[in-house]
């Protein structure tokens, strides 16, 4: 008989083990029914972390696990749980500086930015618009680099699957039942861990050289002309700065300016007397700090050899005007002559050199040009840009505006075109002689297929120093072209100023959820679980017995043994 009881009283216990299986499971997957679902999958790209002499700034968070919500939203709504998708065609930059100012939280922010068709690239086709497009950008951005923020934002491109889960949410929003946890609706979630510091940051110089012509008998060091650029670029979305403009224009010219002059020197007839260094630095944003690594590392007879520099800056987009920007006074003989040069050339190219003076205040770690830090060495040199005034620290960087279709490719070669033939009449000594050396449609014209294929991989590269590590794919492509064209290239690798610190996370992927309401999923939870105590009961009481089920719940008696 006792046998028999424990037999039956271990069936019980097997049922109820299976049903505690069942039911366990069961729970399982209603939890997890929340994110079962999943409407689809887009690349996002983090807004910059980074500090400036111990101060934050940027996003200062990476992971988001909230429900969606929809620009406009209702004054006064309760936002902290909240992801707000922003179209940036619609944005409110006075409201969206308010919140940020007054520090009101949000879950989370998610900018919707316009792109062509096929194209990730900001913006749309020349129109009337494209204008007030690059001027929101350009306020959107400034505002988010020059601000701490608790929140995770993101950006991301409009495409079908966006703007259809955008009208959802809106639709939801204007019906009264914006997402929440108890109505559901969507869910954003980004599974990514909270940034770190990088730690020793590099920025990467790298320079050619063509050596000019001595004369029989000749042992005096040649004059030094250097032409210098900075390659590396700043923005809201690192891994959305592109930066074909700012300073993809003079990347390019500073390569085929190398391309031309190295057919000239390759032939000792046409060798002029004069060396040619050309430099690639890094740094540009950080006021120009791989510039001034570059040139300390100099020896002393090369900084007296340089007669000057000329410094290429941002000449993408301009039309009739560039600007030739100073340090020294105007009057100064080497500053006249490098201004007389290039006007010269503008005139027969029908445009205009305006020059600019601005003196440098040596106490002030600020350096708006890149001229500046050769000045600062007693180097004389200028800065060719289209900007006609100086910069504010990390403004004209190449950011999200700074894209290809920003690009004008005739202003390029005009571009080009002036500083070559500027060169080329100062070093062989044809001042004030209209003769010229790189005439369209010669040998030595400049080359539109080079120019357009070095901008199209510029525009779709971005350069931001602290991601870029040493072996970087762009930098050994810089490398590699300055090598074609120029000899003794020398590469330099330096940390960035102790002044800035970056943080890692630039991209990744956002998981969109539909997910059902916290009601729904109780509901569902409570039926699903009465219908299983019923389904076990029937089932115990049929095959055990009405006694068996009510055992099966009462607390068992335990007897004390007494020690013998």
């Amino acid at each position: 008989m006792a046998g028999r009881k424990r037999a039956r009283c271990g069936g019980g216990v097997e049922v109820l083990d299976s049903i505690y299986s069942v039911v366990a499971l069961v729970l399982i997957l209603v939890a997890c029914v929340e994110l079962g679902d999943a409407a689809t999958a887009v690349d996002v790209y983090r807004l910059i972390q980074y500090d400036l002499a111990g101060m934050p700034y940027g996003s200062r968070h990476a992971g988001l696990n909230h429900h969606a919500g929809a620009f406009p939203f209702a004054p006064g709504a309760d936002l902290s749980r909240t992801v707000v998708m922003m179209p940036v065609r619609e944005l409110n930059l006075t409201l969206l500086q308010e919140y940020i100012i007054n520090k009101q939280p949000f879950g989370g922010l998610l900018f919707l930015l316009p792109q062509k068709v096929g194209k990730k690239i900001v913006g749309e086709i020349k129109s009337k618009d494209d204008g007030l497009m690059r001027k929101i950008l350009v306020e959107l951005e400034q505002l988010l680099i020059h601000a701490s923020i608790p929140y995770p934002v993101y950006f991301a491109f409009e495409d079908d699957k966006i703007n259809s889960l955008l009208a959802d949410v809106r639709r939801s929003d204007a019906s009264g039942q914006p997402t929440t946890a108890t109505t559901g609706g969507y869910k954003l979630v980004v599974s990514s861990p909270e940034p770190k510091k990088l730690s020793s940051p590099t920025i990467t110089n790298i320079q050619g050289w063509l050596p000019g012509l001595k004369g029989d008998g000749d042992t005096s060091q040649l004059p030094t002309i250097a032409v210098v650029t900075s390659y590396d670029t700043f923005g809201a979305a690192p891994a959305l700065s592109l930066g074909s403009d700012s300073n993809g224009s003079g990347v390019v010219a500073l390569l085929e300016i190398a391309r031309l002059f190295s057919h000239l020197y390759s032939n000792p007839k046409t060798r002029g007397r004069y060396n040619l260094l050309f430099g690639l630095t890094s740094g540009g944003p950080y006021n120009y700090n791989g510039t001034l690594k570059w040139l300390r590392s100099f020896d002393q007879r090369l900084r007296e050899s340089i007669d000057y520099a000329i410094c290429l800056n941002s000449f993408g987009s301009w039309n009739n005007e560039l600007w030739i920007h100073v340090s020294k006074p105007p009057e100064n003989a080497y500053i006249k002559q490098v201004h007389k040069s290039l006007s010269d050339v503008a005139k027969e190219l029908g445009v205009t050199i305006g020059i600019k003076h601005k003196k440098i205040n040596i106490s002030d770690p600020r350096v708006a040009w890149e001229h500046e830090q050769f000045s600062r060495l007693r180097i004389t040199a200028v800065t060719l840009s289209e900007l006609s005034a100086a910069p504010e620290l990390l403004e004209n960087t190449g950011g999200l505006y700074d894209t290809r279709d920003s690009v004008d490719e005739a202003a390029v070669y005009r571009s080009i075109r002036l500083v070559a033939e500027s060169l080329a009449r100062h070093i062989y000594g044809y001042q004030g002689r209209n003769i010229q050396i790189f005439a369209d449609n010669s040998s030595l014209a400049v080359n539109p297929s080079y120019v357009k294929s070095w901008l199209d991989l510029l525009s779709r590269t971005p350069r931001v120093a602290p991601f870029l590590s040493k072996t970087d794919p762009i930098i050994s492509a810089l490398k590699k072209e300055l090598s074609d064209h120029t000899v003794e290239v020398h590469v330099q690798h330096e940390t960035i100023d102790g002044m800035f610190s970056f943080y890692d996370s630039t991209r990744a992927t956002l998981n969109i959820y539909q997910v059902a309401s916290v009601a729904f999923d109780l509901l569902f939870l409570l039926v699903l679980g009465s219908y299983l105590i019923l389904l076990f009961s029937f089932l115990v009481i049929t095959t055990r017995g009405l006694d068996d089920l009510i055992n099966m719940f009462r607390r068992p008696t335990y007897r004390k043994v007494k020690a013998s």
